[in-house]
């Protein structure tokens, strides 16, 4: 129960105000959204963190033929400093918004950095999987290679190191890359997005750039499909374009919007008013009384001479 305090609201105390950047008071005074919270949660120990380094969160499998002699399995990776000072403040990070609308309550935005704890490699295998299951490594496209906009993609093999810093709600996977495998150093890390079909994308250099970025866009859904080349689905455009993200990235999304969104420019409505109107002061600078006859009596055309200098002038 210690572990997981009740929510709190993010504007009650001034350390909860300054790990979000302020972001409680926009969306506390947004439109519609309701109920702002963030799950408080203690700073790891440093003992936690040293742990993590040395040793893996799993247990090697063990059978009868082959007995535990290493219970553990070396970790051999050094964790970011900018990701240390993070959990040397909150162990972990939970922050959640809803929106009400038509009296129904919907959860919508959802920021998450997983604990010391849950900051499991990802390509490690189930210890209940079949011996001749496929595993991440089986799936290893090595065509994906890197452009000259992005660096390379990482590996699901021993080339690489990954560890899951969000699970995204099932959307996908944040993830801590180190790029060169074991033993893994802090300077060769990256932030990288796994979709749900395996596909790599790159978000940052650091730790520090990413959470700005999950500050940034308030949390919500699949905001970290703005990143991929097929961009979000429309049913979260249409959330972007309620609540806009706080992001430079504002221009891409705007395109996006506007490809996706019917806008009526009421400029070009009103302009091709205005064309009908032009034709009206050209007929009044003719000076042909045939068509002044039909508006009134024939005695006026006879008058048209004297009538036509003020129209001239």
């Amino acid at each position: 129960m210690e572990e997981t305090p009740p929510p709190l609201l993010g504007s009650n105390k001034p350390h909860l105000e300054k790990l979000t950047l302020g972001v409680t008071r926009i969306l506390e005074s947004s439109p519609g959204v309701t109920e702002v919270t963030i799950t408080e949660k203690a700073p790891a120990e440093r003992h936690m963190i040293s742990s993590w380094e040395q040793l893996a969160l799993q247990k090697e499998i063990t059978t009868a033929e082959h007995p535990p002699t290493l219970p553990y399995q070396k970790n051999n990776c050094v964790l970011p400093e900018d990701l240390k000072n993070f959990y040397l403040m909150t162990n972990g990070f939970h922050m959640t918004w809803n929106v009400k609308l038509d009296e129904h309550t919907i959860p919508l935005g959802s920021m998450a950095i997983n604990s010391i704890s849950k900051l499991t490699q990802l390509n490690q295998s189930s210890l209940y999987s079949l011996p001749n299951a496929p595993t991440l490594a089986d799936l290893e496209d090595d065509t994906q290679e890197a452009s000259e906009n992005q660096p390379e993609k990482p590996h699901f093999d021993s080339r690489s190191v990954i560890f899951e810093l969000d699970p995204c709600n099932g959307n996908g996977k944040v993830c801590l890359v180190y790029k060169r495998g074991k033993p893994a150093l802090a300077q060769d890390t990256e932030i990288w997005f796994l979709d749900r079909a395996l596909y790599w994308h790159f978000l940052t250099d650091t730790f520090t750039a990413y959470y700005r970025l999950l500050i940034t866009h308030l949390g919500l859904p699949q905001w970290q499909y703005a990143f991929t080349s097929y961009g979000i689905s429309p049913q979260a455009k249409q959330w972007f374009n309620m609540y806009k993200p706080i992001t430079y990235n504002t221009n891409l999304l705007t395109e996006e919007t506007d490809s996706f969104v019917n806008k009526l420019d009421p400029s070009k409505v009103f302009k091709s008013k205005n064309k009908t109107l032009i034709p009206k002061k050209k007929g009044s600078v003719q000076p042909a009384g045939g068509q002044k006859g039909p508006a009134g009596p024939p005695s006026t055309s006879r008058s048209s001479s004297g009538s036509g200098n003020p129209v001239r002038k």
